[in-house]
């Protein structure tokens, strides 16, 4: 007898697996056709079902094992378990519920917890987390029955993610009407109506591909270090569409953004930098800046700056045990004030410019900062402002008791370069205050023999070994009345030379004094890095204001010119007289020459005669004029004003926090990276990355979704950051929504 050869009959749409047997899915739900014809169905996640009706067609020869492989792309190893179970255990062993070994983790007071924490809302990775078991355990008491995850509600119902270009495209179309970007109009038309005393609400909307939406990271180090704190006690609050808080937010955001002045605010998109506030956009700069003059009136960043210098000081009481001081110079190329000229050593000249005298711990990090717009030299800033401050501020200090108990025990140290050398600096601090002095030895004595030193490990502040050369011995410095004993110890290089170095730290040894001058270079580092990222020498509004006349008389104008003309006289001279040597010690024996041998001889002669007599008139000049004249008596030519002060102390002052928080975040992202060198600039990279926004009111968190970075490295080091920053559980500052970060990408718990 013949056999019938069956035509394929496939539904439309329907997924074959070979002529005859085809599987068709509508919304959730599976139906397997037999030519076109239903013959079972099931849920689409109904995963026995499917083994069990898979196994049954092939042990039927409906269709073969590797047809169910290639059409549903399972495992051939699971194809055929099933087929062996099915001939087997039959169809009811699909269906059996799966043996356990029991509760010996999720006890029932584990999973009563688990169930009453999945019920607040927390994530599977969250409630492992508290439980302390692991999230496949977790996730296998789910599957089993024994905990029910309720459905999760989608944050925002109703509103969904812009993306950039739709953001751009509503910030252009709002351009004409109130301005680029100013999409809150109902709050603008009310702050402009003064109806909106409080300023703008901070509120977050859903976004995607936020520019700088990475600098959202700093936030809780912002906050650590102080930059939402005493705002309310030293700032008037601000009137208008913009809040205190929303603006020092913005100024923090830019110094971290590498955003260096108002001016540059412009070439940045103003609505996307305000999705990183809640609000629409970010103030324009003739806007910013009235706000900074607001924020800068009665000298309330002053203030501020020196709070938050005591909060700092008192944060860590060992790095405020040692504190370096030194100057930096801020040149000023303009023309609206003529500062007077100062010497560079960076740049070896002198150039005009203000003095600011920094204070800062041994990691480089500042504390606060001295202006010196007429600088009369670090004694006179140690003296007059920085030691009664430090004698203040500085915690943990000893008692008077203490001290009379123990001798050679001091305060405090102060470390600082050659500039700061002097025998009598270092006795009134010894023997007025018990503070003491660390500095480089500015008139050393003879080497002393290779003998003495010894290869000593050394460990820096920051945590760096290192092997030096070193001995020690006590020396006299000064004079042979007033001179003063101190510690000196040197460092002997490779080449030979030998480093010398003071203290009064009678109580120190040569390993503490060693390590902590020779971390000076954490200080130079810091002004250079400050200069470059944070631009802390550019000027932050174009204007001069008048300041206090010093105490001290300042040099007079008149006896600078004369030692300008003497020194350039006695040079002048010196060549003469050099030049009428080489003429008589070199007679010319030739008669024809000799009579321009006489004639040169006696130019010579009379132009030094001429140089003496006028170099004779001006020493006379300079005797009876004063190297010094108090302020008033200066001519009205030679005084000066100062650059503008305010707005750039409110700046330096947010630059300072934004350098200590990224310092700090640099420190945790060390703790993953096997080069610690790199962490700066990932940081930075960090910053500059976009990010996704998405707000959850229901559950009271403001989801910041990073976008990741360039390489696998990166990311783990980045990864572990986070990690670290959810666990602070911060608050956005003026909202109730907690921040919670994530790598997109990532695996989740």
């Amino acid at each position: 007898m013949e056999q019938q050869i069956l035509l394929p009959l496939i539904p439309d749409g329907a997924t074959p697996v070979n002529d005859l047997v085809s599987v068709v899915k509508e919304e959730e739900q599976w139906t397997w056709f037999y030519g076109a014809r239903p013959v079972f169905g099931h849920a689409q996640h109904d995963r026995a079902s499917f083994r069990m009706f898979s196994a049954q067609l092939v042990c039927q020869g409906a269709c073969r094992q590797v047809e169910i492989i290639k059409a549903f792309g399972v495992s051939p190893i699971s194809v055929k378990r099933s087929v062996k179970q099915y001939r087997e255990e039959g169809v009811e062993s699909f269906y059996r519920p799966r043996g356990t070994r029991g509760g010996s983790v999720m006890t029932p007071a584990v999973i009563q917890q688990a169930q009453d924490l999945l019920n607040q809302g927390n994530s599977r990775g969250e409630t492992a987390r508290q439980l302390g078991i692991k999230p496949d355990t977790l996730r296998k008491a789910i599957q089993q029955g024994r905990l029910t995850e309720p459905p999760r509600e989608k944050p925002d119902s109703g509103a969904r993610a812009s993306d950039k270009s739709q953001r751009g495209q509503q910030d252009v179309a709002a351009a004409e009407g109130l301005g680029m970007a100013c999409t809150r109009l109902v709050e603008r038309v009310g702050a402009a109506f003064g109806l909106l005393p409080g300023g703008a609400p901070t509120q977050f909307e859903p976004c995607r591909d936020v520019t700088f939406g990475g600098v959202l990271c700093a936030l809780p180090a912002l906050a650590q270090n102080g930059l939402y704190r005493h705002l309310e006690q030293y700032f008037s609050s601000l009137t208008g569409y913009y809040t205190t808080v929303q603006i020092i937010s913005l100024l923090a955001y830019m110094a971290l953004c590498r955003i260096k002045t108002v001016e540059q605010l412009q070439y940045h998109p103003p609505g996307e930098l305000g999705k990183l506030l809640g609000l629409d956009r970010v103030p324009e700069v003739r806007c910013l800046r009235n706000k900074l003059a607001a924020l800068s009136e009665h000298q309330a960043p002053e203030k501020w700056a020196a709070q938050l210098s005591r909060d700092w000081l008192e944060a860590d009481p060992d790095l405020a045990g040692a504190l370096y001081v030194d100057g930096h110079v801020r040149l000023y190329h303009g023309k609206k004030t003529s500062l007077p000229p100062r010497f560079v050593a960076r740049q070896r000249l002198c150039l005009r410019g203000t003095t600011d005298y920094w204070v800062n711990d041994a990691l480089g990090q500042p504390f606060f900062v001295v202006e010196r717009p007429l600088d009369q030299g670090m004694l006179e800033v140690l003296h007059n402002d920085i030691v009664p401050r430090l004698l203040e501020d500085v915690p943990g200090q000893p008692t008077q008791q203490q001290l009379d108990e123990n001798p050679h025990r001091h305060r405090f140290v102060l470390l600082f370069d050659r500039e700061g050398y002097s025998p009598d600096f270092f006795r009134e601090m010894w023997q007025t205050h018990r503070i003491a002095c660390i500095t480089y030895h500015k008139y050393p004595k003879d080497p002393w023999p290779e003998s003495e030193f010894r290869d000593t490990p050394l460990t820096l502040p920051n945590g760096e070994q290192v092997s030096l050369r070193l001995a020690e011995r006590g020396s006299r410095i000064g004079s042979q009345r007033d001179g003063l004993w101190v510690r000196e110890i040197r460092k002997l290089t490779e080449s030979g030379h030998q480093t010398s170095l003071i203290s009064t730290a009678y109580g120190h040894d040569a390993l503490q004094d060693a390590g902590a001058l020779f971390s000076r270079w954490s200080q130079e580092n810091f002004f250079r890095y400050a200069m470059q990222h944070f631009a802390i020498d550019l000027l932050s509004e174009y204007g001069t204001g008048g300041f206090p006349a010093p105490k001290r008389p300042v040099v007079n104008p008149a006896r600078r010119e004369l030692d300008t003309r003497r020194r350039s006289l006695q040079s002048r001279l010196t060549r003469k007289q050099a030049e009428y040597a080489a003429l008589a010690l070199h007679p010319q024996a030739d008669q024809a020459k000799v009579s321009r041998w006489e004639q040169q001889k006696g130019q010579a002669v009379e132009a030094i005669e001429q140089l003496e007599h006028e170099l004779s008139e001006v020493k006379q000049q300079q005797s009876s004029t004063p190297k010094h004249l108090p302020w008033s008596e200066l001519p009205e030519e030679a005084k000066f004003e100062q650059l503008a002060p305010s707005r750039k102390r409110l700046l330096d002052t947010v630059k300072m926090v934004a350098y200590r928080s990224e310092t700090s975040l640099v420190g945790i992202v060390r703790e993953a990276l096997s080069r610690e060198d790199d962490a700066r600039s990932l940081m930075q990279d960090l910053f500059r990355q976009d990010a996704d926004l998405h707000p959850d009111q229901s559950r009271g968190r403001l989801e910041v979704r990073l976008h990741p970075l360039t390489n696998p490295r990166s990311n783990r080091a980045i990864e572990h950051l986070l990690k670290q920053l959810n666990e602070a559980e911060m608050n956005y500052p003026g909202t109730n929504l907690t921040l919670v970060y994530s790598l997109i990408g990532a695996p989740k718990n």
